[in-house]
């Protein structure tokens, strides 16, 4: 067998027969359009958004929503997926910016914006995940993660309890938007919000190590 001779010094490798190419620049513009479009439509409507009015915000085709999203359940994989991303990862960079509490109170408004979202897409995620076609969600263990970094953040200043596991901050979290789930304002909200974070501040000693 005669062996192949080496590519020429400086010479740019051609990529393997049928392997996908790098998706174009005006692409991936396309699908982030497309996603943001489809973030403001779920936040602003409990029902079922058409997709057309979603690649008419987005300014693009019918066509080229369907060449990124054959179906309905995949653009709300996407969606979901972009959103849980963004408020799981905002943890960081609000303790950045913020002290531990004031942190902590923002994160929980940003959690409360990835909910609004969620709920003009929970009928078809929940769909997605019993039948498998969308991956199981891993949103609470996700959430939990990004508490668990503001808590120890807030504990090692003295600002939020040192002695409260974040499954439990969790917990009150959910219990939260399930309780507000139907009727609830956002001024209803937000004080119920500030109850928490009032919870889990370590003001006057409280829950201190």
């Amino acid at each position: 067998m005669t062996p192949q001779k080496p590519a020429p010094t400086g010479a740019r490798a051609e990529p393997p027969a049928g392997a996908a190419r790098p998706a174009r620049a005006d692409a991936r513009r396309n699908r982030d359009k497309l996603i943001d479009a489809a973030r403001a439509a779920f936040a602003a409507s409990d029902d079922t958004v058409a997709l057309e009015a979603i690649a008419r915000a987005a300014g693009v085709g019918i066509g080229t929503l369907y060449r990124n999203f054959p179906t309905r359940e995949a653009l709300v994989e996407a969606v979901y997926a972009a959103e849980l991303d963004d408020v799981t990862t905002s943890a960081p960079a609000l303790l950045d910016a913020f002290p531990p509490e004031v942190a902590l109170r923002a994160w929980l408004d940003r959690y409360a914006a990835f909910v609004v979202t969620k709920r003009g897409m929970l009928d078809t995620l929940r769909a997605g995940w019993a039948s498998g076609r969308i991956a199981t969600s891993t949103t609470r263990e996700r959430i939990t993660g990004a508490l668990d970094t503001l808590l120890k953040a807030g504990a090692r200043t003295g600002a939020l309890r040192a002695d409260v596991a974040p499954e439990d901050a969790t917990l009150m979290l959910l219990g939260v938007f399930l309780a507000t789930a139907n009727d609830a304002t956002p001024d209803q909200t937000a004080r119920l919000l500030d109850l928490l974070t009032d919870a889990l501040s370590a003001r006057k000693g409280r829950g201190t190590v």
